[in-house]
Parts: C-alpha cells; sequence; structure tokens
C-alpha cells in the first residue's frame, strides 16, 4: 500500500485530524504509525463501540501499531464511575469485549496491543511528570478540557482535573505518534497539544471521529439503556429496543438508526465481505441494495426508504454482527466469571421486619381454649369468669350497678 493509500485509509471517516504532517513524517522513514486509542473502563461496553473498533481495524489495515489503553485508573477519577474494588475486573472484561468486537468484523489482531494504565501510570517517573505538568496548567484549562468527557457535578472533586493531564501525559509514556478518540474529546487533545511540549515531550497527531447519535437521539450512552444496545442484549430485546428507536421518517439529521449504518454496518460489511453493501428487504418489490450512506439518506429524504423498512433491516444486521460476540461470551467460562466480577447484581433490598403488635397487658398469652368454653393455662384467672359463665356475679351487683 502507497503511502498516500495509507492516509486515505487511516482519515477516512474521520471528522477532524490535528498536525497530520506528524504522521505524514514518521510514514516517510518507512516506519510503522504508532496509534493509540483510551477507553476508561466504566459502564458496559455497547453496541456504540463498534464505531471506533472499525476505525482500528482501518488503521490496522493501514500497517498502522496499535496500542489500546485500558484506563483503569482513569475509570476510578472520573466522579468514581468505577468503583476501586472493580477496577481490574471491569480492565478484563474490556479486553475480552474489544478482542471480541475485533474478531467479529475479521480483524487480524498481530499488530494490536493491550495496556492496562495502572501499570505505568503508578511509577514513580509518571507520577513525577503528572505533578511538572500540574504546575503548568491551570484550574480553569483542565476544568475545560475535560469538559465535554469527565462527569460534570456540582462542588466536583479534584479527581476530574487530573483525568485530562494524565490523558495528555499518556501519549508520551504509550510512545506514540497519534492518539484517536471522538470529537468529544477534542479539548483534552488541544490540551495535550499545548502542554507536553512546556515539560519537554513532543506533540502528536490527534484524530477525531464523529458522535454517533444514540437509539433516542443525542449521545449514546451507557447509562441510558434506551439509547444503547448492550453487545450481550438478546435478539428479543435487541428489536424491542430498534422498534422503538428515534428515526423520524424523511429525517436524516440525528437519525441514530441511520448513522448506525453509516458507522458500522456498511464498514463492518467491507471488512466481512470484502465489498461495502447493506440490504433493505420490502416485502412487494426487489430488496434495495446500499453500497455507499449517500444513496442511503437520499432514498430515506425521498420516502423511499422509510423507518418502517430500515428498522427491520438494521435489526436483524446487527442480531447477525452480535451473534458470534455472544457466541464466544457463552463458549468462555472465564469471561462469564469476570462478567460477574466486573458487574454484579445490586444487592437485594434488605426485607423489613415485620412489628410485633402491642394487644395490651391483659392480653392472654398463657391461656388455651377448651371445648366446653373454659380455659386453662397460667393466665387463667385474668380471664375466667367462672364456671357459671359469671352469672353469680352478675347477681351481686346492686339494681344501680346494673343499670
Amino acid at each position: 500500500m502507497s503511502m498516500d493509500a495509507q492516509m486515505e485509509l487511516i482519515c477516512s471517516n474521520l471528522q477532524e485530524v490535528l498536525n497530520k504532517e506528524i504522521m505524514e513524517e514518521v510514514m516517510k522513514k518507512g516506519e510503522p504509525l504508532k496509534i493509540y486509542w483510551g477507553t476508561a473502563t466504566t459502564g458496559r461496553p455497547h453496541a456504540g463501540y463498534f464505531v471506533p473498533i472499525l476505525k482500528i481495524a482501518q488503521f490496522l489495515q493501514a500497517g498502522c501499531h496499535v496500542k489500546i489503553l485500558l484506563a483503569d485508573i482513569h475509570g476510578f477519577l472520573d466522579n468514581l464511575k468505577a468503583p476501586i474494588d472493580l477496577v481490574k475486573f471491569r480492565a478484563k472484561y474490556y479486553r475480552y469485549v474489544i478482542t471480541a468486537l475485533l474478531k467479529a468484523v475479521k480483524v487480524p489482531i498481530d499488530k494490536l496491543e493491550f495496556v492496562l494504565g495502572s501499570d505505568y501510570q503508578l511509577t514513580p517517573e509518571y507520577t513525577m511528570d503528572l505533578f511538572r505538568l500540574s504546575s503548568v496548567v491551570t484550574e480553569h484549562d483542565a476544568k475545560k478540557a475535560g469538559a465535554e468527557v469527565v462527569k460534570q457535578v456540582e462542588n466536583a472533586t479534584l479527581s476530574g482535573l487530573i483525568y485530562p493531564l494524565m490523558q495528555a501525559l499518556d501519549e508520551e509514556y504509550l510512545k506514540v505518534d497519534a492518539q484517536f478518540g471522538g470529537v468529544d474529546q477534542r479539548k483534552i487533545f488541544a490540551l495535550a497539544k499545548d502542554v507536553l511540549p512546556r515539560i519537554n515531550y513532543k506533540e502528536r497527531a490527534h484524530l477525531m471521529n464523529p458522535m454517533v447519535p444514540g437509539l433516542q437521539g443525542g449521545k449514546m450512552s451507557a447509562s441510558d439503556p434506551d439509547s444503547k444496545i448492550d453487545l450481550l442484549d438478546t435478539p428479543d430485546i435487541v428489536r424491542k429496543k430498534l422498534k422503538k428507536a428515534f428515526a423520524p421518517p424523511q429525517q436524516v439529521e440525528g437519525n441514530g438508526v441511520l448513522s448506525f449504518v453509516e458507522y458500522v454496518l456498511l464498514p463492518a460489511s467491507a471488512l466481512q465481505y470484502g465489498t461495502q453493501k447493506f440490504i433493505v428487504e420490502r416485502r412487494d418489490a426487489e430488496p434495495l441494495e446500499y453500497t455507499n450512506i449517500e444513496q442511503m439518506q437520499k432514498d430515506y429524504l425521498a420516502d423511499v426508504l422509510t423507518p418502517q423498512l430500515l428498522k427491520p433491516a438494521v435489526t436483524e444486521a446487527l442480531i447477525k454482527i452480535l451473534d458470534p460476540i455472544q457466541a464466544e461470551f457463552q463458549a468462555s467460562p472465564e469471561w462469564k466469571e469476570i462478567e460477574q466480577k466486573a458487574y454484579p447484581p445490586p444487592p437485594a433490598p434488605a426485607k423489613k421486619e415485620k412489628k410485633k403488635k402491642d394487644k395490651g397487658t391483659f392480653y392472654p398469652k398463657k391461656v388455651a381454649a377448651q371445648p366446653d368454653g373454659t380455659v386453662e393455662g397460667a393466665d387463667k384467672q385474668t380471664v375466667s369468669v367462672g364456671e357459671d359463665g359469671g352469672a353469680k356475679a352478675i347477681e351481686k351487683l346492686s339494681v344501680e350497678d346494673k343499670n
């Protein structure tokens, strides 16, 4: 593959590229371009992860050496999204998932390297460099950099300010030429470009994917179950979620279902079958076959491709692509065990203890009724009215008392 062809493949479908010349200089030397993508090991990975995974597949096709950072410490720093006792299990779970995702789209992983953040982020050298960075980055700039990535809360902890500094520093410690991520990471990338030279480290190139809308519109989020498809969702759950997904007729902008075809299903088909295509079955006509998103969008705007046709086609294509991932999960006791440790079910709510009713001081607790109507037991005297049923006691009452 020529250098121009490599660069075209590396930059295809990206929303923005910063410092492209840095990558060109490396490639002119005949060296493989080293790129890293980091993911904080927090919530369960969802079908939206296919988007960066398919881009990573293109990097690998272009001969790049790709490092995937399982950012366990970052997950803990981001407002405790990953409790410290679950961090190591979630990192292992992510490794299983990402490997299965790549296999599902037929990507060779011999030039892929996994790196665990805590393996180097807890060293004295890294800690000292983090102190050096914190001495040249203001609180305002650190907060601004993480605004679209770190969860924003009132009276935030300092960990949210450390997060973007570490992400910048990771570029140096991973010894890469470029960092890849979503366009929501742009402010962190800009911070890294600006501050690394201040502590005598070089700038890197930055590659940014567009953000794919969720099934309900807006950002696809692991915290919103209706906005995303979990990779282990059953076919019935997938069908149910896609059926109520946001896909208004003749509306392309913000259409999460159409975007999923653009950024996942079309590129995945090229990797799986050697040619890019997406087929939409029709009951009373020939199927619609698409090789590019532009024609799909044109037909959708013209109402040739309707939501009623699009949703079932996307549903079945997604179920098919998830099938090998789920089969691998079912066949792996180790993966199943890690899943339970990484995402333990919430504890069952404690049962409320029934309060014993206070039935009064004179409630007979130690008596037993007999067949003839009398009672026997330690408290007999407190309840018995005599063998005649109380007749003698009534006779002793005065006329006034009886009235």
